[in-house]
């Protein structure tokens, strides 16, 4: 899902160049060192490229209590990097991710195996916004412990479309979009399950909008890029079928002094480190 370039550059280390890309692109794919190393991720050079957000998404997937082994379902999951960083931090956790690019399904496969995750994790490619009754289901309802996202940012009515399908696909979606995109994730969320998404700061109404009609006891917490400036990003968390109130979590700011970021925030960079969002297991 899309990030600003910034965000990309610091949170993933280009290492080389590998096999051509599965979009017939000519550029090749990059090989990207997320966490410190401890998660290799193939992307497209060109288009989609997975980074802060995806990390900090990660970072907020609660720790299990002991003996439980959480199901995880990375909604729109790109090539991979949400659900990859979660479950190498978490090696109790299976995840599965749900995408409706099979370029990018198919980089993800490389990348389970890339980080020999193939007994954990397994990818499904099937477009989330087609309705369930016309879509050829393949993941039961109400089966996912945890439910993760980091979904297109832009409205397909009011974003200049990108004239690569690849990228255009990952950066927007339709104008009710959103909606439909919470209605599938609390439709995959078992009930008491939580689910947590990460978008937009000017995004926030419509995330609210969408989120308090299927889940309670809503976190909120925002992140701001610099003190001093408005949030860039927001993340929400909700545990379907509680009926308790929102609640505001102290916002996190992602640079300090020099532009670096804040020491919080860099080690959630470069260690499998957790986000805490007001919570710590489930």
């Amino acid at each position: 899902m899309p990030t600003n370039d910034e965000h990309v550059e610091a949170a993933a280390v280009s290492m080389t160049a590998v096999a051509p890309n599965l979009t017939q692109d000519p550029e090749a794919e990059t090989r990207d060192a997320f966490l410190g190393g401890a998660v290799q991720v193939r992307q497209p050079r060109c288009g989609y490229r997975a980074g802060l957000d995806a990390v900090l998404l990660a970072a907020a997937v609660p720790t299990p209590a002991d003996g439980q082994t959480p199901r995880l379902l990375d909604v729109g999951a790109g090539v991979g990097t949400v659900g990859l960083c979660a479950v190498v931090r978490l090696p109790a956790i299976d995840v599965t991710f749900v995408e409706q690019s099979a370029e990018l399904c198919a980089i993800a496969e490389r990348n389970i195996s890339d980080n020999d995750l193939g007994a954990r994790a397994r990818v499904i490619c099937q477009d989330i916004m087609v309705p369930a009754k016309a879509a050829h289901q393949q993941l039961e309802d109400n089966s996912f412990d945890i439910v993760v996202s980091n979904p297109p940012f832009y409205n397909a009515s009011s974003h200049r479309r990108s004239p690569s399908p690849l990228k255009a696909n990952s950066h927007s979606m339709p104008e009710d979009g959103l909606d439909r995109w919470l209605r599938y994730m609390a439709r995959m969320t078992r009930p008491g399950g939580t689910a947590i998404i990460v978008h937009r700061a000017d995004q926030l109404p419509e995330l609210l909008a969408a989120m308090t009609s299927r889940f309670g006891a809503i976190v909120l917490q925002s992140l701001y890029p610099r003190v001093g400036e408005p949030a860039s990003r927001v993340m929400l968390r909700g545990i379907k079928g509680s009926r308790a109130p929102l609640r505001i979590s102290p916002g996190i700011c992602l640079h300090g002094e020099s532009n670096r970021f804040t020491p919080e925030i860099d080690r959630i960079l470069k260690t499998p480190a957790p986000l805490d969002l007001g919570h710590s297991t489930i």
